[in-house]
């Protein structure tokens, strides 16, 4: 899915624009245990409440694609015939009404999902009959495509602590006892993925809000696929991969070039609003490496160590690897953060056999806030 699919899907989670009537799911403890079960109509539910529930929901599709969002394939044989995909479509199918298809899909995530807190499994349905538009971009009104979709929220349900409020009709303070409040979803997915404006059944687009983290046990018993490498870690195996193999050749120039050129690249694909993810290969930073200067036998150990950690055609997507709002120069000392497209300003010399990190400081200099002169 790309960032306007994602976009459409979103914007139907409002009561007065979405087909969904009531939401499925059940709450579990700590202990693995199903506390209860619910089957909410959302036509008995206020305005207030349902706007929080769709917030919920909603949540599940945010984030950056790549990153939070993340496309899981099944294989061909999984479509065909294969018991976690069958159970997904059943889900679907039966638009949540199967109750063993349910209660099969609720067994599953409380195997293999330990949190440290009392969880809420959040199952939505929808139909969405989906808009056709004309060349000139004016929309139509016949539509010939329906898509149907079920929403999976996994969310952390958390014990506020007792504090002290005030009552405005009263004028006074109360105390406030605790309570357990639903919190944003931690993980989740839509099944299937809406690919080209139409249902992909090939395709499910798996939510985690923590870049960190994958879940590898629940994506592997929902979906039986490989799981995502979490964003974060791909950006330490990267930046690993860079320093051993280019190793003596890993320069500032070099770090200083590879930054800026995956920056230009982000740069680029947002100022011409494409949909589509921006990915780049090893190729892509094999000719960064090339332009610096770094040798052969280097550029050849990156391609071998490139392949060995990510797989020998893999893309990655840049923003998963730099962050190109920041450039940063870490010491065990002094942390040093230059402004995107400021690299420039700084460079490493060795002056009498000493290393130093130099900074060009034409404009004027503060020191805990007080402006300096250098003379």
């Amino acid at each position: 899915m790309n960032e306007k699919e994602v976009a459409e899907i979103r914007r139907r989670f409002r009561p007065d624009k979405s087909n969904i009537t009531r939401v499925r799911g059940c709450y579990v403890n700590e202990k693995g245990e199903i506390v209860s079960e619910l089957n909410q109509s959302l036509a008995l539910m206020s305005q207030e409440e349902s706007e929080r529930l769709f917030a919920i929901l909603k949540k599940t599709l945010s984030g950056t694609l790549g990153k939070n969002l993340m496309d899981i394939e099944f294989a061909t044989q999984q479509v065909v015939d294969s018991p976690e995909h069958k159970l997904l479509m059943a889900l679907r199918d039966s638009a949540l009404d199967d109750e063993e298809a349910v209660h099969t899909f609720y067994s599953r995530v409380m195997e293999s999902l330990h949190l440290e807190e009392n969880y809420l499994i959040l199952l939505a349905y929808d139909k969405y009959d989906v808009p056709s538009f004309s060349k000139d971009g004016s929309r139509e009104e016949d539509s010939s495509e329906v898509y149907s979709y079920v929403l999976c929220s996994i969310c952390p349900v958390k014990q506020t602590k007792p504090a002290l409020g005030f009552y405005a009709p009263e004028n006074t303070f109360r105390s406030i006892t605790g309570d357990w409040v639903v919190s944003p979803p931690e993980l989740g997915f839509l099944f299937p993925a809406f690919d080209d404006r139409s249902a992909n059944l090939y395709n499910a687009l798996y939510y985690t809000r923590n870049i960190a983290v994958n879940y590898e046990e629940f994506v592997d018993a929902v979906f039986k696929t490989n799981t995502p490498m979490p964003a974060a870690l791909q950006k330490e195996t990267f930046q690993l991969v860079l320093e051993e193999s280019v190793s003596e050749d890993c320069s500032y120039q070099v770090v200083q070039a590879v930054h800026e050129q995956l920056s230009e690249l982000i740069e680029e694909h947002k100022a011409n609003k494409v949909p589509e993810q921006l990915v780049i290969s090893k190729s892509t930073v094999k000719n960064v490496l090339e332009s610096c200067g770094v040798s052969q036998d280097r550029v050849a150990a990156f391609e071998e160590k490139y392949s060995a950690a990510f797989g020998e055609h893999t893309e990655l997507s840049p923003k998963n690897i730099i962050d190109a709002k920041q450039f940063e120069l870490r010491t065990p000392e002094v942390v040093i953060r230059v402004q995107p497209g400021c690299s420039n300003l700084v460079e490493t010399r060795i002056i009498d056999g000493k290393k130093y990190i130099l900074i060009r400081a034409d404009q004027g200099v503060e020191v805990n806030g007080v402006n300096i002169h250098i003379s």
